[in-house]
């Protein structure tokens, strides 16, 4: 069987729609075990390490131009489907589906198109929704985004089918507090620690950072102590700084800057909570990963965050609007008054989150869902 996987990045980028990407052509390799399986990608501009590949060849256009990429891209993908005609098509962004719509037409190779958060709540193009109607499966991460993207292409939200995001639970595990972190920050082990991983962009305030600082000013007055850890860079941090500045917080804020991959799970593991109360999330990784550090969650209650924390089973919903209910929560959460007794449960937050999101269902997932397409 031959098996093409179109995607925007499979080695450079970190974001949502790259890990689930790449978990995904992890869990086609143990599906089709003798499947040629070939990834196509459009921004990288490296290889995957030879140790960890997975695939059976991989092409990327990452070196041409911005300015080019594109029409690389498309070319590309037309030149080895028309030459290969491989027995399905999987593409994990669906800026890529017109292509495969036309492929699907001029040579019945079949399509399954996956959608993750904004780029498929509002649709604009109409060669997009054309093609993701054509899709032989449609495929969503949450009940938010397949109920978003039904009403964008008009369609029944039954006609779109489910593949959460899943997580490495071998690289997120239940730990102490890393003391090269504490020395790192000056902090002390009993010190409560608020935690948030987002790149600091205009675009991407709907993390809710802003929100969880306005709310430091009250939480500070039950636990003195408090420090918050915003993780992440971007052209967003001058604004933030003076945010800081303007709230009186100064003394309380680390900004962590970028945090890397390999310190990602020590970071889980120095925090009491993890907030990130926001109000465009397709999903959150970053809740599942979190919550396998055993750490509870603050997540907001208007978007995919909600599948996340399995409607507030594994976390606390706020309304991401409200500085006053993101406050309580996170005063209640740090001084373990918060009803919900799972909080005060590493291991069941971890188990939690393994029975609901572990990779092992994700590849039941995955094969439920290409079994049609197998030979």
């Amino acid at each position: 069987m031959k098996v093409h996987v179109w995607m925007p990045d499979y080695v450079s980028a970190m974001g949502g729609i790259q890990a689930l990407s790449r978990f995904l052509v992890r869990a086609l390799r143990e599906c089709l075990p003798d499947a040629e399986i070939v990834v196509f990608t459009k921004n990288d501009r490296s290889v995957p390490d030879p140790e960890e590949n997975t695939v059976t060849r991989f092409s990327t256009v990452g070196w041409w131009a911005p300015s080019q990429r594109t029409a690389a891209f498309t070319v590309e993908l037309l030149r080895c489907a028309v030459r290969e005609r491989p027995d399905l098509i999987i593409t994990t962004h669906v800026n890529f589906t017109p292509i495969a719509h036309w492929l699907k037409k001029s040579f019945k190779i079949p399509f399954i198109a996956l959608g993750h958060g904004v780029e498929v709540w509002q649709i604009q193009s109409i060669r997009v929704r054309r093609a993701l109607r054509s899709a032989d499966r449609l495929l969503a991460v949450s009940e938010f985004t397949r109920k978003r993207m039904a009403n964008a292409l008009s369609i029944s939200s039954n006609a779109i089918e489910m593949l959460p995001n899943t997580f490495d639970m071998q690289k997120f595990e239940l730990g102490p507090k890393p003391h090269f972190l504490l020395k790192r920050y000056g902090l002390r082990h009993d010190q409560p620690v608020i935690l948030t991983v987002a790149r600091l962009s205009s675009v991407e305030q709907y993390k809710g950072y802003d929100q969880v600082l306005r709310a430091l000013p009250a939480v500070k007055r039950v636990l003195p102590d408090v420090r918050y850890i915003l993780g992440g860079r971007g052209p967003d941090r001058s604004r933030v700084l003076q945010l800081i500045s303007e709230l009186g917080v100064t003394d309380s804020v680390i900004l962590a800057g970028y945090i890397p991959d390999y310190e990602l799970s020590s970071f889980y593991n120095l925090c009491d909570v993890f907030a990130m109360p926001s109000g465009g999330e397709g999903f959150g990784i970053v809740f599942l990963e979190a919550l396998a550090c055993g750490k509870p969650v603050i997540a907001g209650n208007t978007d995919g965050s909600v599948d996340a924390v399995l409607n507030g089973r594994l976390g606390v919903l706020v309304d991401p609007g409200n500085v006053d209910e993101i406050s309580m929560a996170l005063m209640q959460v740090l001084s373990k008054r918060r009803p919900l007794q799972i909080l005060k449960q590493p291991d069941a937050l971890r188990s939690g989150v393994i029975n609901a999101y572990g990779y092992k269902r994700f590849v039941e997932r995955v094969r439920e869902i290409i079994q049609p397409f197998v030979d």
